[in-house]
């Protein structure tokens, strides 16, 4: 038995027609009429009822129908799940990220996925929430990491929270400690009398701080502003001020850097993966979604 035996029968049987079936499946009918013909002599017993042009299926036919139709559809299910692992020797990620993760969390996950798919090229676009969530909705990206809330929510995407971080004061050793000598904390109210190196307007860590400080009851001062997370992290080290930074990229860039716990409650963010919900992200890319969660 033949798998391109059991195609033709399939197309018979729902065409209820041999020239029909042909079309259907590229054969020329004499071809098609042949390889039934030769199914049926491997099988014993005939498939069709063959009475004026008028073709109905036998009850062997009956009965070898459904199985005829998963053998081909797990034929193509198997075809399709290879396809999908070749396409990991090759093709491309368009991941989205704030600076900040590509700075504290991207980098060792980016190298256990090249290190395990060489030939997927990665390609990294640095930015705030609310540009990734404009370039995700326009097709320009598979995945983002982006901070939750979602500045503007979009019905459009689907999001996964993947970690919950705390945020942690930097300042240079060479510069008095914030909120005084000896503490091992700093309050967000601590910050009033600090100066403070801020980034850029559309930054998440900006309108974080920013918020923390107003609830406080507080306008923050600005020594610098306008930096993203290299030159902010410069700057401070530099002694121009303090500043409001992820954990993870203190830990990683904290060289230079005095680094103290906010009190309780603290600051935190809420970091997610998202991709458009009405498109699927290529195999390549959830590959890396799933690395991501599971790191």
């Amino acid at each position: 038995m033949q798998f391109q035996q059991l195609q033709y029968f399939v197309a018979v049987a729902e065409t209820r027609h041999f020239t029909r079936a042909a079309e259907a499946v590229h054969v020329a009918q004499p071809s098609l009429s042949q390889q039934i013909r030769a199914l049926e002599r491997e099988l014993g017993a005939d498939l069709f009822t063959r009475a004026r042009g008028n073709i109905t299926l036998t009850d062997a036919g009956e009965s070898l129908l459904p199985l005829a139709r998963r053998i081909l559809a797990d034929a193509d299910t198997a075809r399709h799940e290879v396809q999908e692992l070749v396409q990991l020797r090759s093709g491309r990620i368009r991941l989205g990220a704030t600076p900040s993760l590509c700075t504290g969390l991207l980098p060792d996950v980016l190298r256990a996925f090249h290190d395990r798919y060489p030939g997927i090229r990665l390609m990294i676009e640095e930015g705030g929430s609310h540009d990734l969530v404009r370039l995700l909705a326009r097709g320009a990206l598979d995945l983002a990491l982006v901070v939750l809330p979602l500045p503007t929510p979009s019905p459009a995407l689907t999001t996964v929270e993947l970690l919950r971080e705390d945020l942690v004061v930097v300042s240079s050793p060479e510069a008095p400690a914030p909120g005084g000598p000896g503490r091992r904390t700093v309050r967000v109210a601590d910050l009033e009398n600090e100066p403070l190196v801020m980034f850029r307007h559309g930054y998440d860590l900006r309108e974080l701080t920013v918020a923390a400080c107003r609830a406080e009851g507080f306008e923050p001062d600005f020594a610098v502003e306008g930096g993203e997370m290299d030159a902010v992290l410069g700057f401070v080290r530099a002694g121009l001020g303090v500043a409001v930074v992820p954990r993870m990229v203190a830990t990683r860039s904290g060289r230079g850097l005095r680094v103290t716990p906010l009190a309780r409650p603290g600051l935190h963010r809420t970091i997610a993966l998202a991709h458009r919900s009405d498109v699927a992200p290529p195999r390549a890319a959830r590959e890396l979604q799933r690395m991501l969660l599971e790191r």
